[in-house]
């Protein structure tokens, strides 16, 4: 695997990649397949190489914190910008492929093992098959640590100054420990003893989830049919009436 291939999309003009590789762009950034997908959606969102926007800034969130604050902080609202839009495209695509909407992770690794900065944007179900360690799992669970939720980092911008130099640091040793953590079902907290019964459990979340979100989407069509066949009823009602009267006036 090249290391460097996202610093090299990341510096191409967008026209020159082929469909498997690049979703959509905009004149800020680049929205890329993860090749490795770790749930049924992900994406990758790439900040573009500009004159005003050196390489080795965007190397990872880590150097892009270390540099001007104001300056970084633009970064990372355009990137939450661009990957709002993301989300609505990736829940049209949830409706169409599978009738429901589920929710959707934004964020950063806290220690990227690939250089240039890239915001993860991908479903919340962790079910695919790419998805084969405990490293794996634990670079995406929600409340783990190492996956940085973009609102999150947005935050440290607005506390003090002391404790945004502190987050900035992301010391790779600590956040790489977290990697090592027991493996726990980011929806229900029970532990796991290995990757393939957090699979089997993770697909029983899966089958719950979307018997209930297609449950709900049931009951509401059902409650719209019935409300429009009664104000479709009334609606007659009144135009027998209607006519009524008027054949008595008449």
């Amino acid at each position: 695997m090249n290391l460097n291939v996202l610093r090299t999309y990341a510096l191409k003009d967008p026209a020159t990649f082929p469909s498997s590789v690049l979703f959509s762009h905009s004149s800020n950034s680049l929205v890329i397949y993860d090749t490795y997908p770790k749930s049924i959606f992900h994406f990758l969102l790439l900040p573009r190489v500009k004159p005003s926007l050196n390489a080795d800034t965007l190397t990872s969130l880590r150097t892009l914190l270390r540099g001007d604050k104001e300056h970084a902080k633009k970064v990372i609202i355009s990137l939450s910008e661009d990957a709002a839009t993301l989300r609505k495209e990736i829940e049209g695509e949830m409706f169409k492929r599978y009738g429901f909407k589920w929710g959707i992770w934004t964020g950063f690794h806290a220690a990227p093992s690939m250089p240039h900065l890239h915001l993860h944007v991908l479903s919340s179900d962790l079910r695919s098959d790419r998805m084969k360690s405990k490293k794996h799992y634990n670079s995406f669970h929600p409340k783990a640590g190492f996956f940085l939720d973009i609102d999150e980092v947005m935050s440290w911008f607005d506390a003090e100054e002391s404790y945004f130099s502190t987050k900035a640091k992301l010391d790779p040793k600590h956040y790489e420990a977290l990697l090592k953590e027991d493996l726990v079902c980011f929806h229900c907290g029970s532990s796991m003893k290995n990757i393939p019964t957090l699979k089997a459990h993770l697909d029983e979340e899966w089958d719950r989830i979307a018997s209930r979100e297609k449950g709900k989407l049931d009951r509401k069509r059902k409650f719209e049919e019935k409300h429009t066949t009664k104000e479709g009823a009334s609606e007659q009602a009144d135009s027998k009436r209607l006519k009524s009267v008027s054949d008595d006036t008449e």
